[in-house]
């Protein structure tokens, strides 16, 4: 009995996340951040066990007040952590990626709480049923929801990245509090959550595999108006070319070439990048491709070789947002495995 009560508090959250994985058009989460971020999670379960337990103590409260005010906030801030780090280094670049890494954390947190339950608790199968599909799923979705819109709010520039965690953090802990509050019985939440948990994921992956095709067909248009741009060599024919040329009688003629070149590697970059989540989507593998290194070589060089003054100037022509910055990290990730 004990073995089934294992399998049932762990194998839904898992099955939910390897749902997540399959349904990925893009694949663009890699197995290796799957496994870190569930790993992730883990580290917070325990981390938040210590944390609540030395809050119970000092502040003598009951375990009801402990589950309802304090656990939500102690346990979604710990669980953010990770997703705080890849978001804001850029390493995630669209809603269904933030999902599926929120959800990881949130799994690996529900794994260890429930571990931590069954050898502490002995309840009967009911109890296993509601923390396998409801708790459980709780841990993952608030997690996803304290993701995905933080991924969201990383365009807008004018918020502080503080202001922008707390924001995000907000209804991930009134998710997981009112959870805890059992409104109605556990039964009825954990049905509630069954059926709410699956549409919610599939809107934030319909919504994201919408904004990723858009991107992708403006995003390459784009691309490829620049490169010709850059190769033809005639400057005078458009707004980019007459500011490229305008740089001449502020900057040093190889400095200005750096320029160029960065540019134009910058953008044969972004065009393989983007080339290569088209071939993903239809099923195919990309072959790896040896000058893709010694690009991005070349463009560390060119950075230090044009400085900040200089970077500054080409961004009006070629400003990089974080789902530039993430396809380049994307792209050098895949290129060195």
């Amino acid at each position: 009995m004990f073995a089934i009560h294992i399998l049932i508090s762990l194998l839904p959250v898992v099955f939910f996340l390897t749902g997540l994985v399959l349904i990925d058009s893009y694949k663009l989460v890699r197995f290796r951040s799957v496994l870190i971020a569930l790993a992730a999670g883990m580290v917070a379960a325990g981390a938040a066990w210590l944390v609540n337990n030395g809050l119970y103590g000092l502040l003598d409260v009951d375990q009801v007040f402990l589950s309802r005010y304090i656990a939500p906030v102690t346990e979604e801030v710990l669980k953010a952590s990770w997703i705080l780090f890849v978001v804001y280094a850029d390493r995630v670049g669209f809603s269904v990626d933030a999902a599926i890494i929120g959800f990881s954390v949130g799994a690996g947190f529900a794994v260890v709480e429930n571990l931590y339950f069954l050898s502490a608790l002995d309840a009967g199968t009911q109890t296993w049923v509601i923390r396998g599909f409801g708790t459980a799923i709780m841990h993952g979705v608030a997690t996803t929801v304290f993701a995905v819109i933080l991924r969201t709010l990383v365009h807008d520039t004018a918020r502080s990245k503080l202001g922008g965690a707390l924001l995000a953090l907000a209804p991930a802990i009134v998710l997981h509090s009112a959870y805890n509050h059992f409104p109605f019985t556990p039964a009825v939440s954990t049905a509630t959550l069954m059926v709410t948990a699956p549409l919610v994921v599939m809107l934030v992956f319909h919504h994201s595999e919408r904004q990723t095709r858009s991107w992708l067909g403006t995003g390459f248009d784009t691309d490829q108006e620049l490169m010709t741009l850059l190769m033809s060599g005639d400057f005078s024919a458009s707004r980019i070319g007459q500011y490229l040329t305008s740089l001449r009688d502020h900057f040093e003629g190889p400095i200005v070439a750096d320029m160029l070149c960065l540019i134009r590697i910058r953008v044969e970059l972004s065009i393989r990048a983007k080339g290569m989540l088209m071939m993903q989507e239809a099923g195919f593998v990309p072959p790896p491709d040896e000058s893709v290194r010694a690009k991005f070589t070349e463009l560390e060089y060119l950075e230090d070789s044009i400085g900040k003054a200089g970077m500054l100037a080409i961004e009006p022509i070629q400003r990089w947002s974080s789902k530039e910055l993430w396809q380049l990290n994307m792209l050098s990730e895949r290129e060195a495995a």
